[in-house]
């Protein structure tokens, strides 16, 4: 009596271990298609994030070539005259073209509380139309009108001041002030013969 197995038992064993090479091929086959769709989500997801990082991008360049400037400068008057209107156009043109900016907003204002800021028309005749009607309202003398004019002398160029207005804001456009017709940038001094200063801010792009 031999030790082989049998034709059926070979066969069934035989049976057996291509079943389970089947099943195990099943599996790892079924695997293989979870990892592939799992990387097929991982390269979804990565092409999202690259999408997302070049909008980032594009925006960040966007923000950097729309940079806001921002320039100041302060210019000087010393007035010979006790009252004075000067015509500072020239010299606010000149702090817009310095200042590189071509679309923004020009503040100017006054550094002093008996000096003003203010938009009109060059003509002389007005500007002596404001001198009488500014006197007219606080007049210089008598100085003892007033009862701040203790030390000093010069409240009637505080009020005129409070008048006339202590800044203007003027629209930059194309690289120029952006004026209606006849409008002119005016310093007014009310309490002269001493230097002081006029403030010029712009900011833009």
């Amino acid at each position: 009596m031999g030790f082989g197995i049998s034709d059926l038992e070979f066969g069934i064993r035989r049976g057996g271990l291509i079943f389970d090479f089947f099943k195990r091929y099943s599996i790892l086959n079924t695997q293989y298609s979870i990892l592939n769709t799992q990387y097929s989500i991982l390269n979804t997801q990565y092409s999202i994030l690259n999408t997302q990082y070049s909008i980032l991008n594009t925006q960040y360049s966007l923000l950097n070539t729309i940079k806001m400037k921002s320039y100041k400068k302060e210019l000087w008057f010393d007035v010979t005259h006790r009252r004075e209107f000067i015509n500072i156009t020239p010299d606010i043109e000149n702090c817009l073209e310095e200042s590189g900016i071509k679309e923004g907003l020009l503040l100017c204002n006054a550094m002093h509380i008996t000096a003003s800021v203010f938009i009109n028309d060059d003509e002389s005749g007005l500007h002596n139309d404001f001198e009488v009607w500014l006197e007219g309202l606080a007049p210089e003398k008598p100085h003892s009108r007033y009862k701040h004019n203790t030390y000093e002398d010069n409240a009637d160029a505080h009020l005129k001041r409070t008048i006339m207005g202590r800044e203007v804001v003027v629209a930059v456009t194309e690289g120029r002030l952006d004026f209606g017709p006849w409008e002119q940038i005016f310093y007014g001094e009310f309490d002269g013969m001493r230097k002081k200063r006029v403030l010029v801010k712009i900011i833009g792009e």
